[in-house]
């Protein structure tokens, strides 16, 4: 289950510009935000060491947290939080209210667990499709983590979201029941090309290019242009004759 008992101190903070967040990561913080619960959002500062042993924790994001803020404490959950891409410091972090009686939605991630049948004993390579799927439950009841018992998983079968183990009543799949958490499929086979093929293709020679001869021409319909016949050619050379003996 998520932890209970993380107590978080967090200072105000003055949330003007780039240049105030910069300010506060330079003296050692992180600058936050927290919000939710029907308030408004106030602009804090936290320790990033605690924050980055949070989300490292078992129960990671998830992790219900009492947040302490001018002597006041409120239960709150880290719903997003950026990296500095080169460093990997922290930059910024998220958090939302929440109320103990009122159900949420969050993902958890799946673990597989035991050495599958289909692997040991048939050959078979176990992919795990599904990493983290969608609940909904009250915050007390979110699991770390949701374990799935592989053993007896054979080739060719399927573990679905409907397989997952959980306690009825206590919290809903939101993700499709249908879908594929994990299966046995077989070993592809790759197929390397032998010492003989590689020769075969590199001594062949490519083919000839079809040359089109020069006196034939194709129209814009894709017809070949036809040559005038031979009577048309006569009829040309007695007019021609007939002009010369008029002059």
């Amino acid at each position: 289950m998520a932890m209970m008992d993380t107590l978080v101190e967090a200072k105000p903070r003055e949330a003007k510009n780039k240049n105030a967040a910069r300010r506060v990561r330079m003296a050692g913080s992180v600058p936050a935000v927290v919000y939710g619960a029907g308030k408004g959002a106030v602009s804090i500062s936290l320790d990033p060491k605690q924050i980055t042993r949070i989300l490292r924790s078992e129960t990671g994001h998830n992790t219900i947290l009492d947040l302490q803020l001018d002597g006041e404490k409120t239960k709150v959950m880290i719903v997003d939080w950026q990296y500095e891409p080169i460093k990997g410091s922290l930059l910024h972090i998220d958090l939302k209210r929440i109320a103990m009686d009122k159900r949420l939605k969050v993902k958890v991630p799946i673990l597989l667990k035991g050495e599958s049948y289909g692997v040991k004993t048939e050959g078979g390579i176990l992919e795990h499709v599904l990493r983290e799927v969608e609940i909904e439950c009250l915050p007390a009841d979110i699991p770390g983590h949701i374990d799935l018992d592989v053993t007896e998983l054979k080739f060719g079968e399927v573990l679905r979201v409907k397989d997952l183990p959980h306690a009825e009543g206590k919290l809903a799949f939101l993700t499709p029941e249908d879908q594929v958490v994990a299966h046995v499929v077989a070993v592809k086979e790759v197929v390397e090309a032998t010492p003989e093929a590689v020769a075969a293709d590199a001594t062949a020679v490519p083919a000839e290019p079809e040359v089109i001869k020069k006196g034939k021409q194709e129209t814009e319909e894709g017809a070949v242009a036809a040559e005038p016949a031979k009577g048309e050619k006569a009829e040309k050379s007695d007019k021609k004759a007939e002009k010369k003996e008029k002059k």
